[in-house]
């Protein structure tokens, strides 16, 4: 289908800077530098900088980061590990191949981890808190959540795939906790041309065993330190994210303009539930990976909003984790994570977005509900 709105244009982000692309592969690959090189090293500083952290560690992905950050806190097998059922499976599927267990709270009204639901979750078993900063929002509360970890000694892994450069009351995500998990798959705030991920951390000995763990083990040196795994970041992802890091703050903007005119145009129809808009009065500064509303009759309005050619998707197949039968993680109780994906519905939002798409988008919505 010919779309008028795409929900994601990979040509379009290639094209505004084809040459320096092709001139940063050129370069990396004309120098043989491939695997853990000056590429990585640069990127890895500029980034941990970005972030406010003292040390990042590029990985192949975040769902390795993940793992990698939960196996440097010493999560294993009898543990268990609190988080959400709204996230991606990678976020889960890392704690069961730890061989520990996952424990889900319900959702707030914002759609992140109700954070007042953690402490009754906590158990003699509990080893980590997984909260999972979606749609470029980080939960509120963390600075609750974080007094608890430290009550309970408790390691705080973010998932934050989907908030890089977002803030809650002037701290920025991934850096609440032991360690930050972030994403680099190329829809993306800050993606590349494939896989790639990064952890970020404060503790020195943390970064350093993350580092010998996506090298297979190794130290500085030739010895083998402890098992280990390949979960390293190749050079050209590196490269490239090292150009396209200084544009993110352009970027953001031009997501949180976006995130604006949909508000203003969307605002006032009873039959949605939009998210907040981007606002800094109330202690978040938003970025808007995604832009998820909740809305009555939401699978008709999908389907009208497809046939006048916009692209619209339902993020996860509309599922929690613990609703996939297959991974056998059922009978928590999550009434809000339930309801909401009967409506939730994520409209198409990045920055080459143009203002007429972005109203076209809007139109075709207030044409639904009439």
């Amino acid at each position: 289908m010919q779309w008028k709105v795409k929900f994601f244009d990979y040509p379009l982000q290639f094209n505004a800077h084809e040459e320096e692309y092709i001139e940063i592969i050129r370069g990396v690959l004309s120098r043989g530098a491939f695997i853990l090189g000056e590429d990585l090293e640069k990127f890895e500083g500029k980034f941990a900088e970005f972030v406010g952290s003292k040390f990042a560690v590029g990985v192949s992905c975040c769902t390795d980061a993940m793992l990698l950050s939960l196996y440097a806190a010493g999560v294993g097998p009898g543990d268990e590990v609190i988080s959400v059922s709204h996230t991606f499976v990678a976020t889960i599927e890392v704690i069961k191949f730890l061989g520990a267990k996952t424990v889900f709270v319900d959702i707030a009204d914002d759609h992140n981890m109700d954070v007042d639901l953690v402490e009754s979750a906590i158990t003699p078993r509990t080893k980590a808190i997984i909260p999972v900063h979606l749609n470029g929002r980080i939960c509120s509360k963390m600075d609750k959540l974080a007094a608890l970890a430290e009550k309970y000694n408790l390691a705080v892994i973010e998932d934050a795939a989907q908030a890089l450069g977002a803030t809650y009351r002037g701290k920025d995500a991934g850096t609440f906790g032991l360690s930050g998990c972030f994403s680099f798959y190329p829809a993306k705030l800050l993606g590349t041309f494939g896989d790639a991920g990064a952890v970020v951390t404060d503790d020195e000995a943390f970064a350093e065993k993350v580092r010998m763990l996506r090298n297979h083990g190794r130290g500085k040196g030739t010895d083998i330190n402890l098992w280990g795994l390949n979960c390293r970041m190749d050079n050209l992802h590196a490269a490239i994210l090292d150009f396209k890091l200084p544009g993110l703050g352009d970027r953001i903007k031009r997501r949180r303009e976006i995130a604006a005119s949909y508000h203003n145009g969307l605002s006032g129809i009873k039959e949605l539930r939009l998210p907040p808009p981007p606002v800094e009065d109330d202690g978040h500064y938003d970025v808007f990976q995604n832009y998820e509303i909740e809305a009555e009759r939401r699978d008709e309005l999908m389907s009208y909003l497809r046939e006048n050619g916009v692209e619209v998707v339902v993020q996860w197949g509309g599922k929690g984790v613990h609703q996939f039968k297959a991974l056998g993680l059922d009978g928590f109780n999550l009434p809000r994570t339930e309801f909401f994906f009967k409506k939730a519905l994520l409209l198409p939002l990045y920055p080459e977005l143009g203002d007429e798409q972005v109203l076209y988008v809007v139109q075709k919505i207030r044409e639904f509900y009439g």
